[in-house]
């Protein structure tokens, strides 16, 4: 898959892209990120990326000619035409179940924004879908263009040592396949490791009992109780 990333800050990218899981996805080919300066295709002399709103109000909003002329330079780049995606906070909400969509996609092309968000002709010009990761405010689309990056590029198939690994954790689509597995959208069961007792806290006899249909039985009762406790929202979903 490749993704590219269109930002005024390609420099806030570079550290989370050297690490972990990403870095080994795109050391192996798994995935393609590349990220391109809105600021290079500005037309003015200072490099000016926004202006004032028709209207009035606080605030700059992104001007329609840096932002597509990068696109233009971007999209020559692959034959692929990709997925064109808007970061802002009017976008539908990012879920597991929309990464596993995009996924499957061979190209997505992220549009990062900044100030007071986008000229509206970008959006309606450049066919773009919007997405927003949460219901906040933040400085930038960079910070969500991370967030979506990592969150499909672990989906990808050879991202992860252990083909179950992305799936068997909370708001996963499906926990290994299972008829006692977890609850799709639920809140993962209650983890443990080693030593069996650490400051008076005991792991739990069944995990020890080496009946694996017991344990996964009392992995999904646990998830059941964790998701009605902390988020019953998703029950109700």
């Amino acid at each position: 898959m490749r993704i590219d990333v269109l930002t005024l800050f390609p420099e806030m990218f570079e550290s989370p892209m050297s690490f972990s899981i990403l870095k080994r996805a795109k050391d192996s080919g798994v995935v393609e990120i590349v990220l391109t300066n809105i600021r290079d295709f500005s037309k003015d002399k200072h490099k000016k990326v926004d202006d004032r709103p028709y209207g009035g109000g606080p605030g700059m909003v992104m001007m329609c000619q840096p932002v597509f002329d990068c696109f233009k330079h971007v999209a020559e780049q692959s034959k692929e035409k990709g997925r064109i995606i808007l970061l802002t906070p009017q976008g539908k909400p990012f879920t597991q179940k929309l990464a596993a969509e995009l996924a499957n996609e061979k190209r997505i092309i992220l549009i990062s924004g900044h100030y007071e968000g986008f000229d509206e002709r970008i959006r309606t010009g450049l066919a773009a879908e919007q997405i927003s990761i949460g219901d906040y405010v933040l400085s930038g689309g960079e910070l969500a263009a991370m967030v979506i990056i990592d969150t499909v590029a672990r989906l990808l198939p050879g991202a992860l040592g252990d083909e179950y690994s992305a799936q068997d954790e909370t708001f996963s689509e499906s926990a290994g396949g299972g008829s006692t597995s977890l609850t799709a959208g639920g809140l993962e069961y209650p983890q443990y490791t080693r030593p069996e007792v650490f400051r008076d806290m005991k792991v739990p006899d069944i995990l020890l009992s080496g009946h694996h249909a017991e344990i996964e039985k009392w992995r999904h009762r646990q998830s059941l109780e964790r998701t009605r406790q902390i988020r019953p929202d998703l029950l109700k979903e």
